[in-house]
């Protein structure tokens, strides 16, 4: 089912996952984009006073955005993103955690200039799963298609 801006009200929301986040694809990451010593190193890691290597806060964002558009934006009227705001890290992930993310709307509004569309504006939270200790955050909005 298609869902559509008329769908979503605010505090419509949303749970997916969890995923598991592996080794592999997290020094991966790291070793292309964000090489810093403490995501690829273990000793590097506990220097400075984590238990492993951790994954990249781009990487956790890339994790949840994975989720969301398996389960909400590829089944939905979604026409892009307009932008993200607020984006906070709250806690390391290491190998082998299992992450979710959920979604609540927090607005929505008709265009003005394209009243066949609207914005609507979600919080989201990625969470392991089995603790739900929030581990990334942020508020996004996406322009979706009206019925």
């Amino acid at each position: 089912m298609t869902l559509y801006f008329d769908d979503l009200d605010p505090g419509w929301s949303e749970t997916y996952g969890p995923r598991r986040v592996e080794r592999e694809e997290m020094l991966a990451f790291a070793e292309q984009f964000d090489p810093q010593p403490m995501h690829l190193d273990p000793e590097a890691a506990r220097e400075k006073g984590y238990d492993d290597v951790f994954a990249s806060g781009l990487h956790t964002v890339g994790v949840g955005i994975r989720l969301l558009v398996e389960h909400f934006l590829n089944d939905s009227s979604n026409l892009g993103g307009l932008g993200i705001e607020e984006l906070s890290w709250h806690a390391p992930v290491y190998p082998g955690d299992e992450l979710a993310v959920r979604h609540e709307v927090v607005s929505t509004r008709v265009s003005e200039s394209n009243p066949d569309r609207g914005v609507v504006v979600r919080d989201i939270e990625m969470f392991r799963a089995d603790d739900e200790t929030v581990v990334c955050s942020w508020t996004v909005a996406i322009l979706m298609a009206r019925r």
